[in-house]
């Protein structure tokens, strides 16, 4: 039995992995999905101060809190630096990083660093009356629809979940100062369907920082694969077991 993390990108809470959730604990494994503070049943924490170093902290306290070990950290989307950052802190604890169509750090690089088209998101947050927080992205035509959603139920499903997103979350710097965070075994799985202009992906290096070659997998799918191809997510999942 293996034990999955999945930690939700920026705007939504774990509710986005629902469809997931049941199809690993039905193949006998263990599967958490938190909200993060600020998003779903936290959503009243939203405030000014929550950064990336607030998730990650969440992330952490998850793992520790109930003793898991041996843990699949499974990021998608801004998550990918929370998955870094709780990485960083606990390495022994992990066994697998995934990258689910997320942002990958290196040390001391920030989300604007990462995927420079959320300075504009930040500077648009500065023009409104608090500054701080940043609306979920609207609904773009087909095929691109809501992150990738395009069915209509599902993009009033996503809709209901979708909370605002604090800019310090895309400030704050990831830390990967660890040495034992390189041991840990990497996949990146990619979403090529239907790709926002201005959204960059950096090339996968062809070793892992641990030395192996790099394992990276393709969905045909827009960016929110757990609602638009569960099953075919899970399985990719399920192959880390």
């Amino acid at each position: 039995m293996s034990t999955y993390v999945l930690v939700h990108g920026a705007w939504h809470s774990g509710r986005c992995w629902e469809r997931v959730v049941p199809l690993l604990t039905s193949a006998g494994h263990r599967a958490a999905a938190p909200s993060l503070t600020g998003y779903g049943d936290k959503a009243r924490l939203l405030g000014p101060g929550v950064g990336l170093d607030t998730h990650a902290g969440d992330i952490v306290e998850l793992i520790t809190g109930n003793d898991l070990t041996d843990v699949i950290l499974v990021g998608h989307s801004y998550a990918g630096l929370v998955i870094s950052s709780a990485a960083n802190r606990i390495p022994e604890r992990i066994a697998h990083l995934v990258y689910l169509d997320a942002m990958v750090p290196e040390d001391g690089e920030s989300a604007v660093d990462v995927q420079p088209v959320t300075q504009a998101l930040i500077d648009r947050a500065a023009q409104s009356g608090t500054g701080w927080r940043i609306p979920p992205m609207p609904e773009l035509p087909t095929p691109l629809g809501l992150f990738g959603v395009t069915d209509p139920a599902d993009v009033a499903w996503l809709r209901a979940m979708l909370s605002d997103q604090p800019v310090l979350c895309l400030q704050q710097p990831v830390r990967l100062d660890n040495p034992a965070t390189h041991a840990i075994p990497r996949t990146h799985i990619h979403c090529v369907a239907g790709v926002p202009e201005g959204i960059t992906r950096r090339p996968v290096p062809a070793t892992q920082p641990n030395g192996s070659p790099a394992q990276v997998w393709e969905l045909p799918t827009g960016h929110d694969c757990m609602i638009t191809m569960p099953a075919e997510l899970t399985e990719l999942l399920l192959k880390l077991a």
